[in-house]
């Protein structure tokens, strides 16, 4: 006999097409910003009807963990520290059926109310986009972890939760002298954030993204429905997920493709002065064959003293020039690059670098190099963490702005936004490199520029305390993007945050039918990942 929910399901399926039809066709009114106020102060919004009903409703779940329905305020803030939207009740979940019971109750109450869900894992959104307000947040750090599963064999994999930490992973895998090979700068992140999104770092050239890394996934569905999806099977879930923005499911376990993993690392930091120059040399690197294992690159905006500010990690080849090197005024570009190796072939290695260093036309004087750990490389960005916690000025605003830029406009980008929009980087540094699409799967939902070669720029900003600098930094991004779309770069948002369906139908571009298709297939009523704002229930916003 089906369960109750299925019978709902196939007894109101032309109910549940009309549902979507109104989804699709509505949008939240242009130049309404719901992020603006950084208060907890949540937006002005009419009560659910019958919502004093909802928390006892949820209360009548069975269930492994648990809902908190009061100080719920830490569900309504993310990393980007902007927008603040306070939901009604907060689930913290042992098991995938604690998730699966949840979507499938408010589901079957969807004729009475419009909760909606958001998985949260660590919390690093920008723009609320792991908040439902006044619904339900699934706390995904609750979840019960199983141990981690690794097949060393010849296809090297690692099966892990959804809520696992990659930092995690790292150090689980190298006990088999295995690790991932596709990154994010930061590792303390959750596999179920960075694979919704994309997961872009150094090694992407080479490798692709993290969603490009992965061969199999257990997601919850929209339906409440559990369901194992790969290459292979339920292939359609399987990519729509992979880059999909929590728009299609929930991921609760991953298997991840694992590759050898080297103990130390070469650091090498070079500087341009051209940004032409600059970016020649990174499009060579990443279309070699014997090249780097991590290339990215930095633009440093009227950096005083910014050679003694490396000295702390970095040795000069050349001490007397370097020292000689000024920075003032300057637009000045870093190209940064990491070659893996073992101690024991260090010979080999210098021998490599050496060749490939001869083949780029950097300053002399500004070659920088290090020596560290493996694990101290890619897990760099928490030992500035750790100090700007000290400090208190890590949860602060974060106004980020990712880009993503065809190879043919990059010149015309930098021209037109390096010293002029963007007349330094004192609030945060500015990321630029380009990536080979060669080494991407076209088939997830993540959406690129059509060119072979693309460049990540990324701005991320921080809007320190006693200042001006959120306001600043948002016009100032939306400068950048008035730019983009003024001079038709063809520029796409990665980690996309826009006020309007048009906006996200012309980000989707020709993906957005399949996208919309999707959605129809695994989350009809639109209950998942609301603070995306690309599919809205009817809440009335004023």
């Amino acid at each position: 006999m089906g369960s109750p929910v299925c019978a709902f399901l196939k007894q109101n399926n032309i109910i549940f097409l009309r549902f979507f039809a109104i989804l699709v066709l509505s949008c939240i009114p242009d130049g309404t910003n719901l992020c603006s106020n950084p208060s907890f102060d949540t937006p002005t919004i009419p009560p659910h009807s019958s919502s004093s009903s909802i928390p006892s409703s949820l209360k009548t779940l069975t269930l492994d963990g648990y809902f908190s329905f009061e100080n719920l305020k830490h569900a309504a803030k993310d990393f980007g520290n902007i927008c603040h939207y306070l939901p009604i009740a907060v689930l913290h979940p042992k098991s995938v059926s604690d998730i699966s019971s949840t979507i499938k109750h408010i589901l079957y109450m969807s004729s009475v109310t419009k909760l909606t869900v958001a998985a949260r894992g660590r919390g690093h959104s920008l723009q609320g986009q792991a908040q439902a307000y006044q619904g339900v947040v699934i706390n995904m750090e609750s979840l019960d972890r199983p141990s981690m599963y690794i097949e060393n064999g010849e296809v090297p994999y690692v099966d892990v939760s959804g809520s696992e930490l990659w930092i995690n992973i790292l150090h689980e895998t190298l006990k088999y002298g295995l690790s991932p090979k596709s990154w994010t700068d930061y590792l303390h992140l959750t596999v179920g954030g960075t694979l919704s999104n994309a997961g872009i770092s150094g090694q992407a050239f080479r490798h692709g993204p993290q969603i490009d890394n992965v061969y199999q996934l257990e997601v919850v569905t929209g339906r409440g429905e559990v369901v194992t999806c790969s290459d292979k099977e339920n292939a359609d879930l399987f990519y729509g997920v992979l880059g999909g923005l929590g728009q299609f499911g929930i991921i609760t376990r991953a298997r991840i493709s694992l590759g050898p993993a080297e103990k130390m690392v070469k650091w090498i930091r070079v500087l341009y002065s051209e940004f032409s120059t600059f970016s020649n040399d990174q499009e060579h690197l990443i279309s070699s064959n014997n090249s780097f294992d991590y290339i990215e690159g930095f633009v440093m905006i009227n950096r005083t003293g910014l050679l003694n500010n490396w000295r702390s990690s970095f040795n000069p080849k050349d001490p007397i020039q370097a020292s000689q090197f000024s920075s003032d005024g300057k637009i000045l570009y870093c190209l940064e690059m990491v070659k893996y190796f073992n101690p024991e072939k260090i010979d080999v290695l210098n021998q490599d670098i050496e060749k490939l260093l001869s083949e780029l036309n950097y300053i002399p004087s500004t070659l920088f190099l290090s020596e560290v750990s493996y694990v101290e490389f890619l897990d760099r960005v928490h030992l500035s963490e750790i100090k700007l916690r000290s400090k208190g000025l890590w949860e602060v605003p974060h106004p980020w702005l990712n880009l993503l830029i065809p190879k043919s406009r990059i010149l015309d980008f930098a021209e037109g936004v390096f010293g002029n929009i963007v007349k330094d980087n004192n609030n945060g540094p500015i990321l630029i490199y380009p990536v080979n699409k060669a080494k991407w799967n076209n088939r997830t939902s993540m959406v690129t520029p059509e060119e072979d070669i693309i460049y990540l720029v990324a701005f991320l900003s921080s809007a320190l305390p006693g200042t001006d600098g959120l306001e600043h930094i948002m016009t100032q991004n939306q400068h950048i993007l008035d730019f983009c779309a003024k001079a038709q770069l063809g520029a796409k948002q990665y980690l996309p945050h826009y006020h309007t369906q048009d906006e996200w139908q012309a980000h989707f571009g020709t993906q957005w039918e399949t996208f919309v298709q999707r959605k129809s297939a695994y989350d009809p009523l639109a209950i998942l990942a609301p603070g995306q704002r690309i599919f809205q229930k009817a809440i009335s916003i004023t």
